[in-house]
């Protein structure tokens, strides 16, 4: 009985937890640094996990400061409906002000500090006049009754000192990165990326670049795949194509069980002939299992040596399908990176039909709010992937669906 969609992908997720979350999230700082984190710069942080919860190191912003460029007031100096005061010395942005002694206004530009005694800021355009007045000028303004507090950025009013800023797992994009750099930070810590071995298997695949004979074609799955992984955040390890003799596959993966994290494979998990990868993992702990989905129905599961084991079929679309649906969307959800692919509402442009039990994943290109396939429904599809924008999912309930019917598309 095939897998669901849903099944499999727990199952991975499972899989990852056991051997990641321990590497990755221990239950103190010190362990953290010991089993699975680097101190790097902010910008080589792009994409990267927050390895450990950040707590605001200073208050944002850290002093009270002008929303407007205007007039610093004490409000009770205007309680009457307003007043004639006096013009001191104006605050530029970046100074430290002296005290504002009352009766008197002072013109301040938007994010200076609020001086001593000041608890408002009226804008210049409600002032009479509404212009500055020259530096050491002896002059007055005329300004509206104001509230306390108006116009007034308060300390911490973004974040206060020692509030959690952001929790461990956080995935660190460009405005995470921005706060980190506001609170004056060089470093942070983030998780070490997931090291995983990639094999592709074949005695018909060759290296792109090598002399193609008859009978054999270019490995497009290895460039394809650590591409994807790398997107994802991953450190991968190639070790050039395994060919279909179980001995050799076996030595690759023995050879690297004890630095990986995952060993990924891809072909030979199949129930043909010559399923190298079936055939060297037969007494391992690993289960080759048939998943209710189109392309990437096989799909191999288990440990080696301890390690965490994915087997994904050899056609080029399938190993793609293999690791958006399973593998990439575990390590969001393990590790909190990458981020999800979007996910959005959509019109096809065409009907189509879906096998009866199996959840269809077909490729195509989403372009205002429209999903128009590329392509047949046939794995071996490389060019029709490589205009494609995205990923259709047609649920395993549903055979048909008409032009113009709403499905759900994942963005690539």
């Amino acid at each position: 009985m095939p897998r669901s969609v849903a099944y499999h992908r727990a199952a991975v997720v499972e899989l990852l937890t056991a051997r990641l979350v321990g590497r990755t999230q221990p239950s103190d700082s010190a362990a953290v640094q010991n089993q699975g984190s680097d101190h790097v710069p902010l910008l080589e942080a792009l994409g990267r996990a927050l390895a450990v919860d950040l707590h605001a190191p200073r208050s944002l912003p850290p002093f009270d400061n002008s929303q407007m460029d205007g007039f610093a007031v004490r409000t009770s100096d205007l309680a009457d409906g307003g007043a004639v005061l006096k013009v001191a010395a104006p605050i530029p942005a970046g100074a430290a002000p002296e005290a504002l002694r009352p009766g008197f206004a002072v013109p301040i530009m938007t994010g200076a500090m609020i001086p001593e005694g000041a608890d408002a800021v009226v804008p210049i355009e409600k002032a009479v006049p509404d212009t500055f007045p020259a530096p050491g000028a002896d002059a007055e303004v005329r300004l509206p009754a104001t509230a306390p507090g108006t116009f007034v950025r308060n300390v911490g009013s973004d974040i206060a000192e020692g509030q959690l800023a952001l929790a461990a797992g956080t995935q660190l994009g460009p405005a995470q990165l921005g706060l980190l750099a506001a609170f004056g930070l060089t470093t942070v810590e983030v998780r070490r990326p997931v090291r995983v071995l990639l094999v592709t298997t074949g005695d018909e695949v060759v290296e792109p670049g090598q002399s193609l004979t008859a009978g054999k074609i270019f490995d497009s799955n290895g460039t394809l795949l650590e591409a994807s992984m790398r997107q994802a955040g991953l450190e991968v390890v190639r070790t050039g194509i395994s060919d279909d003799h179980p001995e050799s596959l076996l030595a690759v993966l023995r050879g690297h069980a004890a630095q990986v994290d995952l060993m990924v494979t891809t072909g030979g998990v199949s129930k043909g002939a010559y399923e190298v990868v079936r055939q060297a993992l037969a007494a391992e702990d690993v289960d080759f299992v048939p998943v209710a989905m189109q392309p990437g129905g096989p799909q191999g599961i288990g440990r080696f040596q301890g390690v965490p084991f994915l087997g994904f079929p050899g056609n080029p679309v399938s190993c793609l399908v293999s690791f958006e649906m399973f593998l990439r969307p575990a390590l969001s959800q393990v590790l909190g990176t990458p981020a999800p692919r979007p996910v959005q509402q959509a019109r096809l442009a065409a009907g189509l039909t879906s096998p009866d039990g199996k959840h269809q994943v077909r490729r195509g290109r989403l372009s205002n709010g429209v999903f128009r396939m590329e392509g047949g429904a046939g794995s071996h599809l490389v060019h029709a992937l490589a205009r494609s924008n995205a990923l259709v999912q047609i649920p395993a309930n549903v055979t048909e669906l008409p032009e113009g019917a709403e499905v759900e598309v994942w963005v690539l």
